[in-house]
C-alpha cells in the first residue's frame, strides 16, 4: 500500500510567513520614510545640542573662553548631514529577509509541486 503524500498546505510552511512579514517590512518603511527622516532629524539635532552644550559647559570649567552657541546654530544648514540612523539599514535587511525566504519556500516547495505533476 502506498503511503500519501502529506497534502501540499503553503500556510504551513515558516518560510511563506516570513515572506510575508518582511514583505509587510519593506511597505511600512517605505511608507513611513518621510515621517522618519523628519523625526530622526529632530531627535540627532537635540543630541547634537546636548552633546555641543556639554562640550562648552567643560571649556568653561576648564578656564577657556565661552564660545557662544547660538552663533553655530544661525548657520543655514546648506549641505543636509547624513542620518546616524539611517532608515536604508532596516529596508535592507527587510529586502534580505524576503530574498532568502522566497528562495526557501521556492526551494521547499517546488519539488512538491513536479512530483504532483508526475502523478
Amino acid at each position: 500500500m502506498k503511503a500519501q503524500p502529506e497534502p501540499l498546505r503553503l500556510t504551513d510552511s515558516p518560510w511563506l510567513w516570513t515572506l510575508l512579514f518582511s514583505l509587510m517590512a519593506l511597505i511600512g518603511t517605505a511608507l513611513i520614510a518621510p515621517k522618519f527622516d523628519k523625526r530622526q532629524r529632530q531627535i540627532e539635532n537635540r543630541f547634537l545640542g546636548r552633546e555641543q552644550a556639554a562640550h562648552e559647559r567643560n571649556r568653561r570649567a576648564a578656564g577657556l573662553p565661552p564660545i557662544d552657541l547660538a552663533v553655530d546654530a544661525q548657520e543655514p544648514d546648506a549641505v543636509a548631514k547624513p542620518r546616524m540612523v539611517p532608515l536604508w539599514t532596516l529596508g535592507t535587511v527587510a529586502a534580505l529577509a524576503a530574498i532568502v525566504s522566497a528562495g526557501m519556500l521556492t526551494r521547499e516547495i517546488y519539488p512538491r509541486i513536479e512530483r504532483r505533476r508526475k502523478r
